[in-house]
């Protein structure tokens, strides 16, 4: 049920505005203030779907009141109610963060229609923020060993700066979910988060994936094009695999990290980009550069902060954390009662040796979840899980 408070001096006004919404929703639920200091006060107690709140008000005007309110609920939308004389004040508070503003008398249509948008408008917000926390628990980081332990302790410290980062370790290990606890945890987590895996794309093609490209710059190029540089303006672009990248790219990349600009394929027109860089990869990067395979000053650009993931085998203490974790997130994804693993079962898979690391892991415990007894058993482990 939307809650919406109105702040307002003059009383028939007040009673108007209640009267209109609530003859509009039986769904509204309405709380009124006579002045700013109260609404602000009930601001600071309640969780408002929305706030209509007047300009002129003694003790605290709305302007004082919406800037206050900013500080402290800065996801509650505010309609502001102007008097003929108060319109440039009212348009100003919009750039103060109002969602709209509306004129003494109320016209009811223009009123309504503010009102349900505003209400509108902060469901999507609440929406949004429970999305954005399951899409974090997407790449929750599960363990409590030394080494997992380290790692957790490193973004920590990292991700509020914008320092570059390189993320080294086999296939399989998370460099991934690295990246993306780095972007979430930064100040640019509300911006985007682009992923280009470098081995995935053809070196012909890599420089305009990146990059972008102007019409005609090849055969296929029917029309302009942003690159993933471009689309990850203001956020974290992470280079995934980028031992893998052409030489001709690696120059590229060098020169938008030193002077922060690009230009597309086909031009020369400079576009200026702020980007963080995150880039990963399961080579060894000294060496391709003694073998003249990647730039050496690229390199040290990229490796402001080195994070080396270690592999499962280096980890075996977290293999129960992963199991019960896979587990449950398997069972959910297909649809069937969760399953436990017998302590047997578990030291069984301790001792393995785990080439395909956490990815391995999951493949396993994702047969064993299908194919096992209801409580999976060592027996079950040697027989769907055989190394």
């Amino acid at each position: 049920m939307p809650k919406i408070l109105v702040i307002e001096d003059e009383a028939a006004i007040r009673r108007v505005l209640v009267k209109i919404l609530s003859e509009e929703s039986d769904s509204y639920q309405l709380e009124e203030a006579e002045d700013g200091l109260k609404g602000l006060e009930a601001v600071k107690n309640n969780d408002y779907d929305l706030v209509l709140c007047d300009i002129k008000m003694p003790k605290m005007d709305g302007v004082e009141v919406l800037e206050a309110a900013r500080k402290i609920k800065p996801e509650t939308p505010f309609i502001m109610i102007s008097g003929h004389g108060d319109l440039d004040t009212a348009v100003n508070t919009m750039r103060l963060g109002a969602f709209d503003y509306i004129s003494k008398p109320p016209d009811l249509n223009r009123l309504l229609t503010t009102v349900r948008n505003a209400v509108d408008r902060k469901v999507l917000v609440v929406e949004n923020k429970k999305l954005k926390k399951k899409v974090s628990k997407n790449y929750e980081m599960i363990g409590n060993s030394k080494e997992i332990t380290i790692i957790k302790d490193m973004i920590e410290k990292v991700a509020p700066t914008d320092a570059r980062v390189l993320i080294t370790g086999s296939n399989g290990t998370g460099k991934e979910l690295v990246a993306h606890w780095v972007h979430e945890k930064s100040q640019r987590s509300a911006a985007p988060f682009i992923e280009v895996n470098c081995a995935a794309i053809p070196s012909e093609l890599i420089e305009s994936e990146l990059f972008g490209h102007v019409k005609g710059a090849f055969t296929s190029a029917v029309r302009d094009r942003a690159g993933k540089f471009e689309a990850a303006n203001k956020g974290t672009i992470f280079l995934d695999e980028i031992g893998d990248m052409s030489l001709s790219a690696q120059a590229k990349v060098l020169r938008a990290l030193q002077e922060s600009k690009i230009s597309r394929v086909g031009t020369d027109k400079d576009i200026k980009v702020d980007v963080r860089v995150i880039a990963a990869t399961n080579k060894n990067l000294k060496k391709e550069i003694e073998e003249g395979n990647f730039r050496e000053d690229l390199y040290h650009r990229l490796a402001v902060i080195l994070i080396q993931v270690p592999a499962l085998n280096d980890r075996r203490d977290d293999i129960p954390l992963l199991i019960e974790h896979f587990a449950k997130k398997i069972a959910s994804e297909q649809g069937i009662a969760p399953k436990t693993f017998s302590a047997k079962a578990i030291k069984l898979l301790k001792s393995y040796d785990w080439t395909g690391n956490i990815r391995e892991l999951r493949n396993v415990v994702e047969r064993l979840i299908i194919l096992g007894g209801k409580e999976v058993a060592e027996e079950d482990v040697k027989l769907f899980a055989s190394k």
